[in-house]
C-alpha cells in the first residue's frame, strides 16, 4: 500500500487509443522521473559529467598509461635547475605533458589530476554514504517514534551541528597513530577522513528524513496499515522507506560536493591523505608557494570546479525529477 502520487494530466497514464483495443498503460514514479530529468538539459550534463569523473576514477591506470607518466614519478630534467622553474612556455605543457610539470620536482600534474579523482571520489561517496545510512536510521526513528526519542534525537543533531568539525579533524590527524585498527598509511587516512566528514554531518539528512516520516506517519495509507495489524518493522520498511527515497537519493546527491570541498579543504591544510599521494586539496596547497606558476592551481582546482558543479547541478534536476508537484 503506498501513498497516492499528484501526477500531472498525461505524465502517469498514457491516454487511450480510439479505433483498437490497446490497453491503458500506466508510468511508475521512477519512469515518470526519468522521463522529466531526461528533458532537462542541465541535469543530463551534469550527470554526463559526473559519469565522465567516476569512469576517469575508475580508469586512472590505463588513461595515465596512454597519455601521462606515473603520478610520483619524478622529471627534473624538464625543471630549471637554478629557479626550479617548468623549463618551457606554460609550465612545460606539450604533447607529452598534457598539464605540464610540477616545479622543483618535476611531476606530471596531468596524471596526478587524475589520480587524484580517485582519493577525493572514494572520500565523497563512501562519507555520504555514511551520513546518509545514520540520518535515515536515526531521522526515521526520530519522526516515527516521536516523544522522548524524538527528542533525544533532535539535541544530538543540535549538538552535531554544533560542533567545530574542522578544529576537530586537525586535532585527531595529530594524534593518530601511522597505524591503527590493521589500517595504515593510505587506506588508514582515507578511513579516518571518511569517519570524519561522514560521522559528523548526519544530522543534516536526518532533519530532512525527520521532517518527511512526521508528515507520512499521519498520512492515509499508514493508518490503513495499522487498522490492518500491520506492526512497526513493516510500516517502516515497507510504507515509509519507499517514500523517503525520493528526498534521500536528492540529498545525498547534494552532499557529496560538500564533501568533496570538504576533503579538499582537509587537504590543503594537511590534515588529508599524506604526500605524495596526490589530492586535489593536497596540489592546492603545494601550488600556494609558486604563485608565479599559474597553471600549478588552476587544473586541480578546475577538477574541483567541475566536479562540485555537475554534482550540485544533477542534484537539482533530480530534486525537481523526483517532486510530484513539478511542472
Amino acid at each position: 500500500m503506498t501513498a497516492p502520487l499528484d501526477v500531472s494530466p498525461g505524465e502517469g497514464v498514457a491516454p487511450p487509443v480510439s479505433g483498437g483495443g490497446v490497453a491503458i498503460q500506466g508510468r511508475s514514479l521512477s519512469q515518470i522521473a526519468w522521463a522529466r530529468l531526461k528533458r532537462d538539459r542541465v541535469a543530463m550534463a551534469g550527470l554526463g559529467v559526473v559519469v565522465f569523473l567516476v569512469l576517469v576514477a575508475v580508469f586512472a591506470p590505463v588513461i595515465v598509461g596512454l597519455l601521462g607518466h606515473p603520478p610520483l614519478e619524478h622529471h627534473r630534467s624538464m625543471v630549471d635547475a637554478t629557479t626550479q622553474v617548468p623549463k618551457g612556455a606554460f609550465g612545460g605543457i606539450s604533447t607529452d605533458f598534457l598539464f605540464g610539470v610540477e616545479p622543483q620536482n618535476g611531476r606530471d600534474i596531468f596524471s596526478r589530476v587524475v589520480y587524484g579523482a580517485r582519493v577525493s571520489l572514494l572520500i565523497a561517496f563512501l562519507a555520504t554514504l555514511l551520513s546518509v545510512v545514520i540520518g535515515t536510521v536515526l531521522g526515521v526513528i526520530a519522526g516515527f517514534m516521536g516523544g522522548w526519542v524524538d527528542t533525544l534525537i533532535s539535541r544530538a543533531m543540535d549538538v552535531f551541528l554544533a560542533f567545530p568539525i574542522l578544529v576537530f579533524a586537525i586535532a585527531l590527524a595529530g594524534v593518530v597513530p601511522d597505524e591503527a585498527l590493521g589500517l595504515s598509511g593510505d587506506a588508514l587516512r582515507i578511513a579516518l577522513l571518511v569517519f570524519i566528514i561522514g560521522f559528523f554531518n548526519w544530522p543534516y539528512i536526518a532533519r530532512i528524513i525527520r521532517g518527511q516520516t512526521l508528515s507520512l506517519r499521519e498520512r492515509e495509507f499508514v493508518d490503513a496499515a495499522r487498522s490492518l495489524g500491520a506492526r512497526t518493522p513493516y510500516i517502516v520498511f515497507r510504507e515509509l522507506l519507499p517514500n523517503l527515497m525520493a528526498p534521500i537519493l536528492i540529498y545525498a546527491t547534494l552532499l557529496i560536493p560538500t564533501n568533496i570541498l570538504f576533503e579538499a579543504a582537509l587537504s590543503f591544510l594537511g590534515v588529508g591523505v599524506r604526500p605524495p599521494t596526490p589530492t586535489w586539496g593536497g596540489m592546492l596547497a603545494d601550488a600556494v608557494r609558486y604563485y608565479t606558476i599559474p597553471h600549478f592551481a588552476i587544473f586541480p582546482g578546475l577538477a574541483i570546479f567541475l566536479t562540485v558543479l555537475a554534482f550540485n547541478l544533477f542534484g537539482d534536476g533530480l530534486r525537481d525529477a523526483l517532486d510530484p508537484r513539478a511542472r
